[in-house]
């Protein structure tokens, strides 16, 4: 019952971890344009891994998407493949942890199932790895311009986007991990039951030896004293 709950936590980790993963994609402020140093702002420039824009003073945004995959810099394509990567990983380690869950009725047998949860596992990890990653250089990048004293253009902030994709990253890593020690406590204490089992079995086995060879003592004493009386 202990170890089930333990995969159901870490299910519900995941499965939060991913959901907050995927929903980067999709969000706008992977970076914001800084106001530091700026007196009057009549423009905020915000953009993420499709699009960049821009919202005027007076609230009205005028969004562009990338022209070109090809002519986009190098750190963005990066983020946008493990980022894909991510979620695909997130989608097929959620499949394979119903799957080998032992609260489910479908897997086969218990090392079957046991197998898909640390599979599962496995993926959920890599998933976290990648999502943090691509967040990491995407912030790396921003920070590095932000700091630099010789670039001269628009300096950018770090977007809610990153900070969303840091904690579902940590999430999904902390699930998949519980997911592979769960199975390491399963499989100890299997051992565990296989070595009671064996030593009881040995046990039992030398009681009855020690019986067997008491009984026939028992029986061998008159039937040889009868021997030596039958030639006198």
């Amino acid at each position: 019952m202990g170890n089930m709950a333990t995969e159901i936590t870490a299910f519900l980790l995941t499965i939060s971890g991913w959901i907050l993963v995927s929903s980067t994609l999709p969000t706008d402020y992977w970076k914001v344009s800084s106001v530091d140093g700026t007196v009057i702002t009549t423009a905020t420039f915000w953009s993420n891994l499709w699009k960049t824009c821009v919202t005027d003073s007076t609230g009205v945004s005028n969004c562009k998407d990338f022209p070109s995959m090809l002519a986009l810099d190098a750190y963005i394509q990066v983020c946008r493949g493990l980022m894909i990567a991510s979620v695909c990983l997130g989608f097929f380690g959620a499949i394979l942890a119903l799957v080998g869950m032992k609260c489910t009725k479908i897997g086969g047998s218990e090392t079957t199932k046991a197998r898909l949860t640390v599979l599962s596992g496995f993926h959920f990890i890599l998933n976290g790895l990648c999502s943090l990653i691509a967040c990491s250089i995407y912030a790396h990048r921003i920070t590095t311009d932000f700091f630099d004293p010789l670039f001269v253009a628009q300096k950018f902030e770090l977007g809610a986007a990153l900070f969303i994709g840091w904690a579902g990253s940590v999430l999904c890593i902390l699930g998949g991990l519980i997911f592979c020690l769960s199975l390491s406590e399963g499989f100890s204490m299997r051992a565990e039951y296989s070595y009671r089992g064996a030593a009881s079995f040995v046990t039992a086995r030398n009681k009855h030896s020690r019986t067997a060879n008491s009984l026939q003592k028992e029986a061998g004493g008159p039937s040889r004293q009868f021997g030596r009386n039958a030639y006198v």
